[in-house]
């Protein structure tokens, strides 16, 4: 996107961000009018995806979740954008923590963590975890190409305390943290599609051959930060609800590669619950595992 259309897009969404949640939502109903009906945005990526991760399903099912998905993906980026001007208030209201005791449990042991989470429900809304914790709170993010949009996500991820920290930096960070004595609670998605020089690990995921980040484990063992699921569950339009489960209390305790597949087992039973809110859009599974042998 040229720098015109940038400012001219970040303009219109810095007016209507003003409005209220619920009027901005008038907005999403066009975008996926327009999306899904019209320029059927990576239609054909979600329907392959959705109909190899379950093939068990009939193909009037798999239209019914594509649909579902394709609402929640644009109030996904709706969600995303009024951030920009979403109160303290209203974030806590939309945004809530069931269970932020598990984790201060760890904090006074003087525990750092590992939080990890996948591309479910809302993942960029939980920015506002710092206002209910003493961690700092670091958001690993893989860098986007746009450097605008890249600049613009860390903004609004940062609003509330979050530091985003991009992905190659993540162990440098995590030691310059430690060494001054900060706890930190470094959160990481986990079901992110490795660049293919990174392949090191497939296992099988949604029904498909699936390589894996690594990154979440490795640094949990390195460090031994204690590793935490944290499930955000969408409630009703415009609210979601977190709940966070212990999957690796001793890192270092745990089999090669037994963490990487606890976050992904762990992310494909909520997947299956409810398939509408992971993102199908993605191209997940672009390599082959046949072509690394």
């Amino acid at each position: 996107m040229s720098k015109i259309g940038f400012y001219t897009f970040y303009g219109f969404i810095w007016l209507i961000t003003w409005l209220p949640i619920r009027v901005q939502y008038i907005f999403s109903d066009f975008l996926f009018c327009t999306g899904y009906y019209l320029l059927q945005y990576r239609k054909k990526t979600t329907l392959t995806n959705l109909r190899k991760a379950f093939p068990e399903k009939s193909e009037k099912e798999i239209r019914q979740i594509a649909r579902k998905f394709y609402r929640h993906l644009f109030d996904l980026f709706i969600e995303s954008m009024a951030s920009m001007h979403i109160t303290k208030k209203e974030i806590n209201k939309r945004m809530v923590f069931k269970n932020m005791d598990l984790l201060e449990k760890f904090y006074i042991a003087g525990k750092s963590l590992t939080v990890v989470s996948g591309h479910y429900g809302n993942w960029e809304w939980p920015f506002n975890s710092p206002l209910f914790s003493q961690y700092l709170v670091l958001a690993i993010y893989k860098k986007l190409s746009n450097e605008r949009f890249n600049r613009l996500y860390n903004k609004l991820r940062s609003r509330f305390g979050v530091e985003p920290v991009e992905m190659k930096k993540t162990l440098r960070r995590l030691i310059e943290c430690r060494q001054k004595g900060i706890l930190t609670m470094t959160y990481v998605l986990g079901d992110q599609r490795p660049l293919k020089k990174n392949i090191r690990y497939w296992l099988t995921f949604l029904n498909q051959d699936t390589p894996v980040y690594l990154g979440a484990e490795r640094i949990s063992i390195q460090l031994d930060h204690p590793v935490i699921y944290m499930h955000i569950q969408k409630t009703r339009r415009g609210y979601y609800t977190v709940e966070f489960t212990t999957l690796a209390e001793h890192p270092k305790e745990t089999g090669e590669f037994e963490i990487t597949r606890l976050i992904m087992e762990t992310l494909e039973k909520y997947i299956r619950k409810q398939p509408e809110y992971w993102l199908w859009s993605h191209k997940r599974w672009k390599f082959n595992k046949s072509d690394f042998q």
